[in-house]
């Protein structure tokens, strides 16, 4: 059984910390949080906030350290049930949750680091505070999952199969939502945009997927 192997003590840690940082974003940003809330099926919190959006944004770093927390565990929960049911060690923990926030980390600012040398930065910085958002409501739905597994649900494959379909449904939510808004520079770079899809879309996520099978090794 999962919760049989599982450390409740260092993920309360871990849940309360992802609680706070939401809390503080909450609380600095009430406004932007409450229109964050309803990101999905209405496009005024991308519209208004787009115009506002800074390299470094307090609201966005808040729910982003979040969403490493949460996918962190609900990575560790999914390795448990689907892979290898194992004790929890912290050490490996914080080996996968380092590797995770790099990964996201080293992504966005690659990803930067090509719009500044191809000066599309103002069409990139737009697609990403899209991406971004979503992603960051990904971590945001996970943190009452996570918490539900971890004290309520038994976690089987079932259910954690349809999570990922859940949070992946978001995020083909919002990359539809980018393409449309930007379809027809896209178009016309076709090309660009999947050697794009390759190298910072599907490369990061198959590392992704090779860090946490591995992570217990």
């Amino acid at each position: 059984m999962l919760r049989d192997v599982i450390s409740n003590d260092w993920f309360t840690i871990f849940l309360v910390l992802g609680l706070g940082l939401i809390t503080v974003s909450k609380f600095l940003f009430a406004h932007r949080f409450k229109d964050f809330l309803v990101v999905i099926g209405n496009s005024k919190y991308l519209k208004i906030y787009a115009r506002e959006q800074k390299f470094i944004d307090g609201f966005d770093a808040l729910l982003f350290f979040n969403g490493i927390l949460s996918v962190s565990i609900f990575a560790f929960l999914s390795y448990s049930v689907l892979v290898n049911s194992s004790e929890f060690n912290i050490n490996q923990f914080f080996k996968l949750l380092f590797g995770i926030g790099v990964l996201f980390l080293m992504k966005v600012l690659l990803e930067r680091l090509i719009a500044s040398l191809f000066n599309i930065d103002e069409v990139v910085d737009s697609y990403l505070f899209q991406k971004t958002t979503f992603k960051n409501y990904s971590g945001f739905i996970l943190l009452p999952i996570n918490c539900l597994l971890i004290y309520a649900l038994e976690p089987t494959k079932n259910l954690i199969y349809v999570i990922i379909g859940l949070i992946i449904l978001i995020n083909i939510v919002g990359f539809a939502t980018s393409f449309k808004n930007n379809q027809k520079l896209l178009i016309n770079n076709i090309f660009y945009f999947i050697l794009y899809l390759c190298a910072l879309e599907i490369g990061p996520y198959l590392i992704l997927y090779k860090l946490i099978k591995d992570f217990n090794a």
